[in-house]
């Protein structure tokens, strides 16, 4: 998979978790270099998660601060997970 191709599928993982949040009441952007990173945060709390889509294996992860990390198929367990995180 060349550069171009991992950007714009970590742009597509990352779409789909922000899609997901946004459901749950969260707000977020696409930040850093060729948006690739997704900043989630909550309607009432100040605090802000930084998400990350790689590639790992055969498949693609979802990585945020304290050690989480799912595989992109659980994408709205992810969500769920976020917005517990920042209620």
């Amino acid at each position: 998979m060349g550069g171009r191709e991992t950007a714009e599928t970590r742009r597509r993982h990352l779409a789909a978790l922000a899609y997901e949040v946004e459901v749950r009441g969260l707000s977020w952007r696409l930040a850093g270099p060729e948006e690739s990173l997704l900043s989630v945060s909550g309607p009432r709390v100040r605090g802000r998660i930084m998400v990350v889509a790689t590639p790992s294996g055969d498949g693609w992860y979802y990585l945020w601060p304290g050690g989480g990390m799912a595989d992109v198929a659980e994408v709205a367990a992810v969500a769920d997970r976020l917005a517990r995180m920042l209620a």
